[in-house]
């Protein structure tokens, strides 16, 4: 059900036609033609400059693929020539002091804690051949905690500001390479206890010279601001948070950097130069994954575990929003689990749950667009949808990509599908698309 709030709709485009240029993210323009992080050059899942094509098999449009050895549900990023991604190798070397797996006592989804060596590798791979141009093995150690089966440790995506490389593997450490794969600083920021050994999964945000990360876990959750240069702590805060995976976003606004964050108990925006709270909401559901997205002065924070929410948000408020008329609008149905939201053209694009049904939402007024629509040939989805070329792609977990026409109808342009098991979002850049697969990396171009 759609809630609005009828006093700051008639202003709400106000608002945002107000704050066009006043909001704005690092260097937006420097990163147009890349995929540089983690939902693409604004954050957004949308490359304005991105060209990709409609149609692709195994056996056409794949100017490369190549094996990926280990595992990673991350995302892999683009940087002009370099294609950069990460994955955890199970090197299969046993500590005997350790409960084998069929040893240990039954947990929830049959999770079971390691017992041998993982290697948490770096990879930068050739972007036109696909070739290896180098790999860094960041640590070789034995995860304290397991995963969920559909998970790994390796699902953060990594970032990059053009200078550097941050790669993040939760527990097992944060590492910052140069683009050449030397190694300038590294970082344990503890372990962390998520509840039912889930796994970790929230990407590191690098704006300018700071560089965030969210830890919320059945321990005592954080955020944690670091210098992107040097690795050293600029400041740190706790939060009053459970599981929870979500990406925060950071945005510029009339000159004050805020890092905002979702979670189950509150949404909230620090000021990223002391920690310091603006602004706090109530209102999302258990396990939020969705990352936020911005547009003008309003951010759109989604979950969709144990119910459904969806709340717009104004970014320019002081305080704590929850319950009051200065929420722009909300929903309660229909709202994704793992996948994030895209964010084109004034509509927000989301999946229901981990479901292949797609609606389709006016930013400005919360009004449904395309209403809670069942895709077809598509069933369970990770992946979050991305967008380019007045086209959206959205993947299932069994490799079948639909492209849909960016339009208020549904109108199929092709259905595309890889022998392969596809739970992490795919990245535009140039006239490429990039899949990761269970197997393999494919680089998807008309030939």
């Amino acid at each position: 059900m759609l809630r609005i709030n009828p006093v700051i709709t008639s202003t709400c485009l106000a608002f945002i036609l107000a704050s066009i240029g006043a909001v704005r993210g690092q260097g937006v323009e420097d990163f147009a033609g890349q995929w540089h992080q983690w939902r693409g050059p604004e954050a957004n899942g949308v490359s304005k400059t991105a060209k990709p094509p409609i149609e692709w098999s195994d056996t056409k449009n794949i100017r490369w693929k190549v094996a990926i050895e280990g595992q990673g549900n991350s995302t892999p990023i683009v940087w002009k020539d370099q294609v950069f991604v990460l994955t955890a190798i199970n090197t299969g070397e046993v500590d005997p002091n350790l409960p084998k797996p069929e040893d240990q006592p039954k947990r929830v989804f049959g999770i079971t804690y390691p017992n041998t060596t993982y290697q948490m590798a770096v990879i930068s791979l050739d972007r036109e051949t696909g070739k290896e141009n180098w790999r860094r093995i960041a640590t070789e150690r034995i995860p304290h905690e397991g995963h969920h089966g559909d998970a790994d440790f390796a699902s953060a995506s990594p970032m990059t500001d053009g200078e550097r490389l941050y790669c993040w593997f939760g527990s097992q450490g944060l590492y910052c390479y140069d683009l050449k794969g030397q190694k300038l600083w590294e970082r344990d920021l503890g372990r962390a206890r998520v509840g039912a050994s889930l796994g970790e999964g929230c990407s590191p945000v690098v704006f300018k010279d700071r560089l965030a990360i969210v830890r919320d876990h059945a321990g005592q959750s954080t955020i944690e601001v670091l210098d992107a240069k040097s690795g050293e702590t600029v400041w740190k805060k706790k939060r009053d948070e459970p599981n929870a995976w979500a990406t925060p976003r950071i945005i510029e606004h009339r000159g004050q950097v805020q890092v905002i964050t979702a979670a189950s108990n509150k949404i909230r925006s620090y000021d990223l130069e002391n920690g310091d709270i603006l602004w706090e909401c109530s209102g999302l559901t258990g396990n939020v994954t969705p990352c936020p997205v911005v547009e003008g002065d309003v951010v759109y924070c989604m979950s969709g575990y144990e119910g459904h929410a969806l709340l717009a948000l104004p970014i320019d408020q002081k305080g704590d929003l929850s319950d009051s008329d200065k929420i722009l609008w909300s929903l309660d149905r229909g709202t994704p689990y793992v996948a994030s939201p895209l964010l084109y053209e004034g509509v927000l694009y989301f999946n229901q749950s981990n479901n292949a049904i797609l609606s389709g939402v006016d930013t400005k007024t919360g009004e449904m667009l395309l209403k809670r629509t069942r895709l077809p040939d598509l069933a369970n989805v990770y992946a979050s949808p991305v967008g380019a070329a007045d086209r959206i792609y959205i993947t299932g977990r069994d490799g079948t990509t639909l492209v849909i026409k960016r339009s208020a109808e549904l109108q199929i342009l092709a259905t595309n599908r890889l022998g392969d098991t596809i739970n992490a979002s795919p990245a535009l850049a140039g006239d490429q698309l990039f899949l990761r697969g269970r197997q393999f990396l494919y680089c998807i171009q008309q030939q």
